[in-house]
């Protein structure tokens, strides 16, 4: 059980202690994992940024996941759920399109103007306060893939055990502090587990990257 976000950043930093210097970014899924990676930021003293994926939703039920999607165009499909439900292409693409845009939105909102750190031949920790099915997680390592990272390391407070397996087949390396059996969500495994805003995440990007700029 973590105390809080925070707490949990400073715990796994304790197992990052070789990822320091320029040649390291760390990429946080918002809006938990930014509290998350700000922590362990703060010990590593390297550079962060944001990756945001976001799941496509089925037509009928939007919290059923058909696919996810990050900010440049990567795509990872449920082709097995996508028969199932009888998708069409038409509205995956409409879908696609619409969560691009959401994505667009939000890392204006969360970063003003400014332009994203490189990641082509860095280390890369991609940190998010914890996964469930690690669907749209593997859409961002996909899109950090094609970005040319060097190394990629998921660090995470809690997953469960066949996810972290599954993950360790496409990433260099998993940094996760607890993958209990069974699993039911992630929020059952943090005292504090309230919902993350948007000026909380902003806060700490203008604190810690002394950016000023006038965001919408």
């Amino acid at each position: 059980m973590f105390e809080n976000r925070r707490t949990a950043g400073l715990e796994l930093a304790k197992h990052l202690k070789d990822y320091h210097g320029e040649d390291v970014v760390i990429l946080a899924v918002p809006r938990g994992g930014a509290l998350v990676a700000s922590a362990i930021r703060e010990k590593l003293g390297c550079q962060w940024d944001l990756i945001i994926p976001r799941k496509l939703g089925a037509p009928f039920n939007r919290e059923i996941a058909i696919g996810a999607v990050t900010q440049d165009g990567t795509l990872l499909l449920d082709e097995e759920m996508i028969k199932y439900l009888n998708v069409s292409r038409e509205y995956i693409e409409k879908e696609k399109k619409a969560q691009i845009e959401e994505i667009k939105r939000r890392m204006k909102l969360y970063m003003g103007d400014r332009e994203p750190v490189p990641i082509k031949g860095k280390r890369v920790i991609l940190v998010d306060d914890g996964i469930a099915t690690g669907f749209t997680i593997k859409a961002a390592i996909k899109s950090i893939q094609k970005a040319g990272a060097t190394e990629i390391v998921i660090a995470v407070p809690v997953a469960p055990s066949d996810v972290v397996e599954d993950l360790l087949e496409v990433v260099d390396r998993v940094v996760c502090l607890e993958s209990p059996y069974p699993f039911y969500a992630v929020g059952m495994f943090y005292e504090d587990f309230h919902e993350t805003s948007d000026s909380e995440v902003i806060e700490l990007f203008t604190e810690q990257t002394g950016q000023k700029e006038d965001r919408p």
